[in-house]
């Protein structure tokens, strides 16, 4: 079984869909605003032309500037794949809404990127250390993190 990748698919599906929710689309991936993520994802699960119902993963980058949330989808029936992205500016508070409504997965995944980026998922049930102890202070993957002073102490001391 073949798939193929097909964000040029993704965004002409939105474009219909949803128009002003689409911000910007390259070869990586399509950007929507955080504010229709929720209606977004639904739609791209339910809608049996598009029938992404496999979140692949669910992760987070920081660019220092902005961090973008990335979404890999997968089409079991359409055999496709693409990748959808949420921008968020800033270093202080994040919020983008959670999808562990519509993809149990979602659900690990959001707290992971909590706790190493500090990104919040709003509505989340459990938004909680999960690679991190209680405690830790901080976000162990931003790019800022072991800028002095450090932010962190061993549990142990030392």
């Amino acid at each position: 079984m073949t798939f193929h990748m097909s964000v040029q698919h993704l965004e002409e599906s939105l474009r219909k869909f949803l128009p002003e929710s689409l911000v910007k689309s390259d070869n990586s991936g399509v950007w929507v605003k955080a504010e229709s993520l929720v209606q977004i994802c639904n739609y791209l699960k339910n809608d049996p032309l598009q029938d992404y119902k496999l979140l692949n993963s669910l992760t987070a980058v920081d660019y220092i500037e902005f961090f973008d949330v990335v979404y890999h989808l997968t089409s079991l029936t359409h055999k496709r794949m693409t990748v959808l992205k949420v921008r968020v500016y800033g270093r202080g508070e994040l919020i983008v809404p959670s999808v562990n409504k519509i993809w149990k997965g979602a659900t690990l995944q959001e707290r992971e990127v909590w706790d190493l980026l500090g990104i919040t998922f709003s509505d989340h049930p459990n938004l909680s250390r999960i690679l991190t102890w209680e405690g830790f202070k901080g976000h162990a993957l931003r790019r800022d993190y072991l800028e002095p002073p450090l932010p962190y102490t061993w549990p142990h001391g030392g």
